[in-house]
Parts: C-alpha cells; sequence; structure tokens
C-alpha cells in the first residue's frame, strides 16, 4: 500500500521530503482510519489548501497536522451520519410486531401474566459504534479506530479478594447476538433514594477573592477543631504549648509541617500549634523513641511528649486520628438541619432500606486520538444490560489534559461538547432505561468548562426536567443512597499522600501501599490534605470548609 501512496501523491504533484518516515505514517492513518490511498491523499491536499502552503513537498513536520486533519474529517463524518434516516432491521420488525401483539391482547381477553419483561429495540440508534461492537442505526459504521478494534473488551483487569470471573463469559455471550438478538431487559425493581449530605460552593460561586489572612484563618480553624474533638473524647488531657520547656510530659495538637521547601525527613518534621496554645509557633518535633509513624504535610495530629529544651518536643505517641463524635450536619446552621432532617425522614418513609446496585466509573472517557467518547458509549451500552439503580460517573469530562483539546484543534465550546457528547448521551440512556435509573456525575479540576477551583461546585443541568434523574454533585461531595453515605471526591490525593509520606514500620510490619493511605483519610476525615492544596493558585480558602466529611 506504501507504493499507491506514493503514486497518489505524485499524481497531484507532490514529492515527499522524508519518503520513508512519511509512507509508514501515511500506512498507518489508513489502516486506523479505513482509508484508501486516494481518499488519504485527498484529505492531504485539503489540508494543504486550507494551511495555505507554499511547498509541493510533503514535509515530516506536518504529519501531526495532518493527523488532527484527519481526526476532525472523522468527527464532522461521525455526526452528519447521526442524522441519517434509520435504516430498519430484524430488531425494529421484531418490536412492531411485539407491539401489534400487545394491541391484540388489549381487544381480546386472555389468562393475565406477570409482565416484568420488555422487548424493546437497541438503545442509542443515533450513537456510532465500531464494527466490531455494539449499536448502529441500521448499517455498519466505516469508521475504524483502535479503541473499537480492541478483542479484550469487558475483561475483567482486576479482582479484590479473589472473586470469582463470571464477567466475561457472560460478555462474550452477550456480544455474540448483539446485533440481531431482541435484549429482553427488566427495568430496575425500585428507585434508590439519594439524599445530599452538607453544603458547598454553588454553580456561579465567585472565587479567588481570598486574602493571606483567609488562607491562615483555614488552617487555624482545622487546628483548632481538631484540637476541640480530641480534648472532648475524654481520652485525653486539655491541649497544651509544645513550646515551653518541661519535664513533665504534656498533650499537645498541631499540623505537621516541613521546615523547608523539600521533602519531610526525621530531621525537618516541625509541629506547628494553634495560635490559642502557642501563638501559632513551630517547634522540631523528634520521633525517634516511636517504633512505627506515618506523618503528611498539613496532618493535623495529637503528640504525648516532653520538650526539655524548649526547642524540641521529643514524641511518646502520636494520635493520628479523629474520635467519632458529631454528625457530619452538626455545623449548619438549626434551620438549614432542620430542613436537611425532615427531608432526609421524607425520603426514607418513602424508599425502604435494602440492596443498592450501582456502577461507579471514572474519566476521561475519550482516548487519546480523539473526542468520539468511544468509552462512554460502550459504558452507557454495558449499563443498559445490566440496569443499576444508580450510575456514577466521576469526571473529567471534558479533560482539557486531551491532546486535541491542548493543541486547540476543537472546533466546538466546550460548554457545546459537554451537552451535546455526555448530556445527550445520559438523556438517552435514562429515557431507554426508565423512571427508576439515576444517574450521578462528579465535577474534576481537569474538565475544561467548569470552574477550576477546589472545591468545585456541581454542574449546572439542562435542561431542568433532565435533574430528575440526572444529577451533578459537588467535588468533593457526600451523598446517601438506600441509606449508604458515599463520599466521591476526583482528586488524585492517593498519588499524592504516596509522595509526600514519612513513614517507618517494624522490621516484621507489612510494608504501605497506596490502597493503605485511604485509611489515612478517614483518619483525618477530610478529602484532601489542604497544606498541600494552599501551595496550588486554584484553591479557595472560603471552599476549605466543605472538605471536611465527619462521621461519613
Amino acid at each position: 500500500m506504501e507504493v499507491e501512496i506514493k503514486e497518489e501523491f505524485h499524481k497531484i504533484g507532490f514529492m515527499l521530503d522524508n519518503e520513508e518516515e512519511i509512507l509508514k505514517k501515511c500506512l498507518t492513518f489508513c489502516i486506523n482510519y479505513n482509508l484508501k490511498p486516494s481518499d488519504l491523499v485527498s484529505s492531504w491536499e485539503v489540508y494543504y489548501l486550507n494551511r495555505q502552503l507554499d511547498e509541493s513537498t510533503v514535509q515530516n513536520s506536518e504529519m501531526d497536522g495532518f493527523l488532527l486533519h484527519l481526526q476532525t474529517e472523522q468527527k464532522e463524518a461521525v455526526l452528519r451520519e447521526e442524522h441519517n434516516l434509520h435504516v430498519y432491521s430484524s430488531k425494529d420488525v421484531d418490536m412492531i410486531l411485539n407491539d401489534e401483539e400487545e394491541d391484540l391482547k388489549e381487544v381480546i381477553p386472555g389468562t393475565p401474566t406477570d409482565k416484568t419483561l420488555r422487548l424493546d429495540s437497541e438503545p442509542f440508534d443515533s450513537t456510532v459504534k465500531s464494527n466490531a461492537n455494539g449499536y448502529s442505526s441500521g448499517k455498519p459504521s466505516k469508521h475504524v479506530t483502535p479503541f473499537g478494534l480492541r478483542t479484550d473488551k469487558f475483561v475483567v483487569k482486576f479482582n479484590i479478594n479473589n472473586l470469582p470471573d463470571t464477567e466475561n463469559g457472560d460478555t462474550e455471550h452477550a456480544n455474540e447476538n448483539l446485533e440481531d438478538d431482541i435484549i429482553k431487559r427488566v427495568h430496575p425493581a425500585k428507585k434508590c433514594s439519594l439524599v445530599f449530605h452538607g453544603s458547598g460552593p454553588e454553580p456561579g460561586c465567585r472565587f479567588m477573592y481570598d486574602r493571606i489572612e483567609d488562607r491562615f484563618n483555614a488552617l487555624e480553624n482545622r487546628i483548632r477543631r481538631h484540637a476541640a474533638v480530641l480534648s472532648s473524647s475524654g481520652l485525653y488531657e486539655e491541649p497544651m504549648d509544645p513550646t515551653i520547656a518541661s519535664q513533665r510530659n504534656v498533650f499537645a495538637v498541631g499540623m505537621i509541617c516541613c521546615d523547608g521547601e523539600g521533602h519531610l525527613n526525621e530531621k525537618s518534621i516541625l509541629l506547628q500549634s494553634s495560635v490559642e496554645h502557642s501563638g501559632g509557633q513551630c517547634v522540631r518535633l523528634d520521633l525517634h523513641n516511636l517504633s512505627q509513624f506515618s506523618i503528611f504535610p498539613g496532618q493535623i495530629v495529637g503528640v504525648e511528649g516532653h520538650n526539655p529544651s524548649g526547642h524540641c518536643l521529643i514524641a511518646s505517641k502520636v494520635v493520628d486520628y479523629v474520635p467519632l463524635l458529631a454528625s457530619p450536619d452538626e455545623d449548619l446552621h438549626p434551620a438549614k438541619k432542620q430542613a436537611v432532617d425532615q427531608e432526609i425522614q421524607a425520603t426514607e418513609s418513602t424508599y425502604t432500606q435494602g440492596e443498592i446496585s450501582t456502577l461507579i466509573a471514572s474519566g476521561p472517557f475519550t482516548t487519546t486520538d480523539n473526542l468520539l467518547f468511544e468509552p462512554l458509549t460502550e459504558l452507557l451500552a454495558y449499563a443498559t444490560r445490566k440496569l443499576p439503580q444508580l450510575l456514577i460517573l466521576l469526571g473529567p469530562f471534558v479533560d482539557s489534559e486531551h491532546p486535541e483539546i491542548k493543541k486547540g484543534t476543537v472546533d466546538r465550546s466546550f460548554d457545546e461538547i459537554f451537552h451535546m457528547e455526555i448530556l445527550r448521551r445520559l438523556q438517552d440512556y435514562v429515557e431507554y432505561s426508565g423512571p427508576e435509573a439515576q444517574v450521578l456525575i462528579v465535577p474534576s479540576t481537569r474538565d475544561a468548562h467548569h470552574d477550576f477551583v477546589f472545591p468545585q461546585p456541581a454542574f449546572e443541568i439542562h435542561p431542568p426536567s433532565l435533574k430528575h434523574q440526572i444529577t451533578s454533585l459537588r467535588n468533593p461531595g457526600v451523598f446517601s443512597a438506600n441509606q449508604v453515605r458515599v463520599g466521591c471526591c476526583t482528586a488524585d490525593i492517593l498519588r499524592q499522600l504516596s509522595g509526600e509520606e514519612l513513614s517507618r514500620n517494624p522490621k516484621d510490619g507489612t510494608p504501605i501501599d497506596r490502597m493503605t493511605f485511604i485509611h489515612y483519610i478517614h483518619q483525618q476525615k477530610i478529602f484532601h490534605w489542604i497544606f498541600r492544596l494552599l501551595q496550588k493558585h486554584f484553591i479557595s480558602p472560603q471552599f476549605l470548609k466543605f472538605l471536611s466529611y465527619l462521621q461519613t
């Protein structure tokens, strides 16, 4: 095929600069996008004219731009296909016949039966899928992508607790009959209750109007709140000033800090106490007497120890958890708390407590080579087969790190992409799945169309009619589904903690892995480490109080 590509270029008067390299790339383009050599060269001619290139030589440096041009052409062709007339298939005929049978049964009395199954046509008729899998508009799509050519679709990659791998076999069987068989489906038995807890920034809120004083107060309030909880638990003494020289043991509460800009080490640990107890001063913290510990910058801890010189607090015990005392909504205004309690009681009286089926997925929902949102389409197709009561999608949705978005080659606004590619697909999903299905979406700081602030307000869902089944949660946020409380956060705190942690383990102890850090998050009762957050420009101190999730 490389020879054919070369001949097509020569026919229209183009020479190849780095012939071997360019032909390899062009061959890859033809394979990935199912193009003939003549189609590829025609696309190059359009690209050449649009870019107003002067030379009649194909340069290797133009291949990246030409690839983006091809991807844009593919995407536009897909969008045009979605508006084509529907081509009826055997599934549609069976559906029509089924409807006629139902009409006859309404006229002619028969034996009553328990109708729990519905026969429907395939969902998402307007959704473009690859030939290898999925729904179509009655004809196979000619657009072939690397994602669509995968052979290990819906194969379990990671198994927790060595559960039996039954999913793969079911998927293979389902894929065999996906094109020609009618999918018999059962709607979710009962709609799950959905209650949102706490408060947070609202859509359209103002941020980045903070002062240094606001940042200081945010940290100070957290230290004081932590100290109050430890003291009221009755397990520890009243916090004292750790900077005062004393031969007797004292109990102090403060934040772990580093004496420099580098990573924490055993010689650079500082403990910053509150203004109330020490005027906000720091004291060096010595942990050599402890056989085991794990600390991070920004972590609030209680320390038992003595300070013989006034310059170094020698710790004998570190308390790195928050006792469970108060309700997470205790800090709300009394009127607001009463309204929340009434809402919860009304919801719980409507829905009985029981099992809940959920499907959770995290973005981005695109592949790096295009913005066709093929992973999202396959996920929703999977959800229509499993029909969970609640579908939870975590951002990013319009990923600011996607190559096409970073290079500015998209021809639509980010809001248009979100509404057309995300909300439209979700609307099709809930309409197909019935009124019992619910979707919950959580934004990310990588969403190009949303506020670049943390914590983040929820998405504004339009039109309002979708809000009954498609709901957006703040980032981070807490909700209850059938009285099961769930916290969601799209910030990758586990990766950040793994790079900041300073720990010591016994020789026979178990090494700490990344999943162990989840335990530390629960101990601190906060979604993210504030100290590191305040070093980022998109953090608004006025919203930091929303990071806490006591008693979740």
